[in-house]
């Protein structure tokens, strides 16, 4: 008899064990979804297996396999429905980096991420995976292969990398093992491919105005440019490694190219792809620099009678004359990472799905 019963009891355990070896349905929920990175992201999800909840203020597209919800980042009541439900959220809605506005900065990149962390917790979601930048430890000067245990940077480029800084810290803060809610953040630099709202539009719209004859210092600072897929890649894996382990939970990850480009070689590759000239003539880095310098106060002093909203900024010549690419070792180490595609693929991919702004010789 106590044998019976023995049999009956391993029988049942190991149905059990059984039942919880099936993976689960793979639900998740990409905010941010109808953006540029957020689009890219539902397609490699659907493509693996994945049932995907959109939210986002607007609707970008349409397909049946998505669930579409529309609403306020900043409202838990409409943030709820979209999460109800789902094992992982991927949270990567932000106003672009060229936008001057500081107080939607403010309430997207930190109040908004402050309610998705909350509404997680509410909706029982077990893990967030958050797009955050690697120009969270990037302050004008050069980085060569920076690791993710650079300290956060003490004079932030701009409000935008502000607001990324108080939304990862407030991600990783909230990572917490024994209530099952696991987060991480991805940092990506340089995100560009098919879709891309700005980079590569804004390049050729400068170069239209023949704004682009001019490169800053000698052209060879290295710095990561970033395929889209190569990106959700990141975030995917993340998300897959996430467990009880602390190797992710509570961290940050560079997810690069794993291939730096001296910055005007990628630009001018660009650029010529589209049959538009490359920067051929050099200005001194320190001379750029002062210059931008002085523009900008010339822009403070006549800002109470002149609103102006200048392109030519320190910041902006940080960035294009200095050295800023980072190492992606950890990823590789703790979740795998490898890109799915070469810089050159990248860069032929993008400059194609572009030919509506392709120069008609």
């Amino acid at each position: 008899m106590e044998q019976a019963v023995g049999e009956a009891v391993r029988e049942q355990v190991t149905r059990t064990h059984v039942i919880e070896d099936i993976p689960k349905v793979k639900n998740c929920t990409v905010i941010g979804g109808s953006g540029f990175l957020g689009q890219h992201m539902v397609e490699q999800l659907l493509a693996r297996g994945y049932t995907v909840n959109v939210f986002d203020i607007r609707q970008g597209f349409d397909n049946p396999r998505v669930q579409f919800f529309l609403g306020d980042l900043c409202n838990q009541e409409d943030l709820y429905p979209a999460l109800k439900g789902v094992s992982t959220v991927f949270h990567c809605a932000s106003p672009p980096p060229s936008s001057n506005n500081k107080e939607l900065f403010y309430r997207v990149n930190f109040i908004g991420t402050k309610n998705v962390i909350e509404t997680c917790k509410k909706a029982g979601v077990q893990k967030l995976i958050l797009t955050s930048s690697a120009s969270v430890i990037f302050e004008g000067s050069d980085i060569k292969n920076g690791t993710e245990d650079l300290p956060y940077a003490m004079k932030p480029i701009d409000y935008y990398t502000e607001t990324k800084i108080l939304q990862e810290r407030a991600v990783l803060d909230a990572n917490d093992p024994e209530r099952n809610f696991l987060t991480t953040a991805i940092r990506p630099h340089g995100i560009f491919g098919p879709g891309d709202p700005q980079l590569v539009p804004i390049l050729i719209e400068a170069a239209k105005k023949g704004k682009m004859k001019f490169m800053i210092g000698n052209g060879k600072n290295l710095v990561d440019f970033t395929f889209v897929e190569n990106v959700v890649h990141g975030h995917i894996l993340a998300a897959e490694h996430l467990s009880q382990d602390a190797a992710l939970g509570g961290k940050a990850f560079h997810i690069t190219n794993d291939e730096p480009i001296p910055f005007w070689t990628f630009l001018s590759r660009i650029l010529t792809g589209l049959n538009y000239e490359a920067p051929k003539y050099h200005i001194p880095y320190w001379v750029a620099y002062y210059l931008a310098l002085l523009v900008s106060l010339l822009v403070m002093v006549v800002s109470p009678i002149i609103q102006l909203q200048p392109t030519f900024t320190p910041m902006r010549v940080a960035l294009a004359g200095t050295f800023h690419y980072y190492s992606c070792e950890k990823a590789k180490k703790v979740m795998g990472y490898q890109p799915l595609v070469t810089m050159d693929d990248a860069v032929e991919r993008t400059v194609q799905s572009f030919h509506h702004l392709r120069k008609v010789k």
